[in-house]
């Protein structure tokens, strides 16, 4: 195909009705002083919003990820908080965020170094083997990685394993971690070429790993007392308890929760089944899988469970339309377009096929303002990104926002449709390793 460079002719021609072109002068002038999310914001859709809702299940305080990708784990757990408010009283609780943290990075760096072995026999600019060299160790996950951590090590409360610098801010220990890990998967990989013991070496290298988290996380504790003055003043003592005992005694069985995703695209026909490759962090867990429904599926699930009172995990694409010190989102909160005289539309499917849109950010939906007739307005949606945004760190997320830009959730199984239950037997569609549907929420 003929190569056509970029002319002086076309670049005069641009500048030419650029310069012509009123607005365009307006806008050069206002956004070369001012952010473009000022000039583009809707000012209605400010004033519009409000964080009062019709059900609202939180009454706990925001928990904070810092600077760290942790926001699944955030999450994860705090969809399962509501549980000891009820059985304890307490006026605040957490569970430690650092121990799944820690576990997390042990089994993904297990999970990797068994993938370089694997695909041992393949070149290092496959495909495959170059993507996962990409991000070895990033601190993001997913629902079902967020499950097989606490069904195989259990949980704590935040004082038996607290923060640590690094875990509120883990981009040193990453580089660390990511330098073992490349460095390991080629000793792993030359060891299976030639032969040798591959289990040996990644032992070696997952021993080295242990040791930089325990300095970098501190070392995860095997029994914790439990005890608590509730909020009523009464102090309880309950005994000692191992992660997997208190896990028993406050986590619902996770084996009956489906995780939905919203994926439009024509490759990836509803009511199916879904996995992707290589995604995963502990090996013998159960896979990461998919339910792939259409949007109102999901939005269903979401009202009838808040409905009961407790909160739903949910992943999507927080930076789309989206204010963070307000905490609020709505599908026009930034005119854009008006602003610039361009036109930015794509459809969701569209934005999964050209790379402008995945699956970033994962938090918990606490509430819901239900108009008369059922239809939601607007949700609220715990944040972990600490009380100084949105209301106290809880965010509002107008109706309009849910259907472009949330695309997974994780639900009890009797909130599917009894149709779609039978689907959950299916044999998954496998997509590939760097398939959009195989993003990280961070």
């Amino acid at each position: 195909m003929a190569q056509e460079a970029l002319s002086s002719s076309l670049v005069d021609q641009f500048a030419q009705e650029f310069a012509a072109d009123h607005a365009a002068r307006i806008a050069q002038n206002a956004v070369a002083e001012t952010p473009i999310t000022k000039v583009a914001l809707d000012r209605n859709i400010v004033t519009s919003i409000d964080p009062s809702m019709s059900i609202k299940v939180d009454k706990w305080p925001n928990t904070n990820q810092k600077k760290s990708g942790r926001c699944w784990l955030f999450s994860g757990l705090n969809s399962l908080k509501p549980i000891v408010y009820d059985d304890t009283s307490l006026k605040e609780f957490e569970f430690s965020q650092n121990y799944e943290f820690f576990w997390d990075k042990l089994e993904k760096s297990n999970y990797f170094l068994t993938s370089m072995i694997d695909l041992a026999d393949r070149d290092v600019d496959d495909r495959t083997v170059h993507y996962l060299l990409s991000d070895p160790i990033g601190d993001g996950g997913q629902w079902n990685m967020f499950v097989a951590l606490v069904q195989k090590y259990g949980v704590v409360p935040k004082y038996a394993m607290p923060e640590t610098e690094s875990s509120s801010n883990s981009r040193d220990m990453d580089a660390s971690l990511e330098n073992l890990l490349r460095r390991g998967a080629r000793d792993v990989r030359k060891a299976a070429r030639a032969g040798e013991d591959a289990e040996a070496v990644k032992n070696e290298v997952l021993r080295q790993i242990y040791r930089v988290l325990a300095i970098h996380l501190g070392t995860p504790p095997t029994e914790f007392i439990w005890q608590y003055e509730d909020k009523d003043g009464v102090f309880h003592r309950d005994g000692t308890f191992t992660p997997q005992e208190f896990a028993a005694k406050y986590i619902p069985d996770l084996d009956d929760y489906v995780c939905l995703v919203n994926d439009p695209r024509e490759t990836s026909p509803f009511n199916h089944l879904y996995t992707v490759d290589r995604l995963g962090n502990v090996i013998g867990a159960k896979p990461v899988t998919y339910l792939n429904v259409d949007i109102a599926v999901m939005r269903k699930a979401v009202i009838e469970t808040l409905q009961e009172g407790k909160p739903v995990w949910f992943g999507c694409d927080t930076g789309k339309q989206a204010d963070r010190d307000r905490g609020i989102w709505d599908a026009k909160l930034f005119d854009f377009e008006g602003t610039y005289g361009v036109d930015l539309t794509m459809t969701k499917a569209e934005e999964l096929e050209y790379a402008e849109s995945a699956m970033t950010h994962a938090m918990v939906f606490t509430g819901v303002d239900l108009l008369d007739d059922g239809t939601p307005r607007r949700w609220r949606v715990e944040n972990s990104w600490g009380d100084e945004v949105g209301d106290k760190g809880f965010f509002t997320m107008n109706d309009s926002w849910f259907d472009q830009h949330v695309f997974e959730i994780a639900v009890h199984k009797s909130k599917l449709p009894e149709e779609l239950l039978s689907v959950l037997d299916e044999e998954p569609r496998v997509l590939p390793a760097w398939d959009p549907m195989g993003s990280l929420a961070d």
